[in-house]
């Protein structure tokens, strides 16, 4: 599928699947981390020994934890990085991280890990940001960014806009984006590319499209 949607149709979407045809979002979820993880234990299979995911306290982020335990279990060494306030975070992001809990998976606020990480997972902010990214996210991006490991966005960069292709303030420099079920209008744009890196789009198929 090669049409490219907004933030909003991508919103509609997701309610129609949940409240119409009845998969609750928790699937929606898995599935879509499966599609992550199966493109990192792919293309990054050499680079799977200080994997670090930041997570955002969204349903971006309880994407992130998802992934985080899926590649715990396919043998890669997983830590994550909580970045935002917990009281905020969504009932599945909170469903996600009692998982991640379970399998005792290292969390941390510090950004020390970066330092040594293999591969970076951003799933800070997902389709939604809507406001310039400043204070504490920033400098957590600014992190991401300063690291020597090549980095995985989940759905779109952190801190690019979905309908546009704008940075917000700052955004992750990526080396592949996995985005779901189709392209982000802002992701065809030169900016969005240059941001996006690699472009996988994984439909609702369970197929793979690369776009470059």
């Amino acid at each position: 599928m090669t049409t490219a949607i907004t933030a909003e149709q991508m919103r509609h979407y997701d309610s129609y699947t949940i409240n119409t045809i009845g998969i609750p979002s928790l699937v929606l979820m898995e599935r879509a981390a499966l599609a992550v993880r199966d493109h990192i234990t792919e293309r990054f299979a050499q680079q799977l020994n200080q994997v670090v995911v930041v997570a955002g306290s969204g349903n971006n982020g309880g994407d992130g934890l998802a992934v985080a335990r899926l590649l715990h279990l396919a043998g890669a060494t997983v830590s994550i990085i909580n970045v935002g306030n917990p009281d905020h975070a969504s009932a599945e992001h909170r469903t996600q991280d009692q998982i991640c809990q379970y399998y005792q998976l290292p969390q941390t606020t510090n950004l020390a890990p970066l330092k040594h990480a293999s591969l970076v997972v951003d799933a800070i902010f997902g389709i939604g940001i809507d406001r310039p990214v400043t204070g504490h996210y920033a400098d957590v991006i600014d992190a991401i960014n300063n690291c020597s490991a090549p980095v995985v966005a989940v759905d779109i960069p952190s801190g690019i806009n979905t309908d546009t292709g704008a940075v917000m303030g700052t955004a992750v420099k990526a080396t592949t984006t996995v985005t779901f079920a189709c392209n982000k209008v802002g992701l065809t744009t030169s900016n969005g590319q240059h941001y996006a890196g690699q472009l996988v789009v994984a439909t609702d198929m369970g197929t793979y499209v690369t776009d470059k």
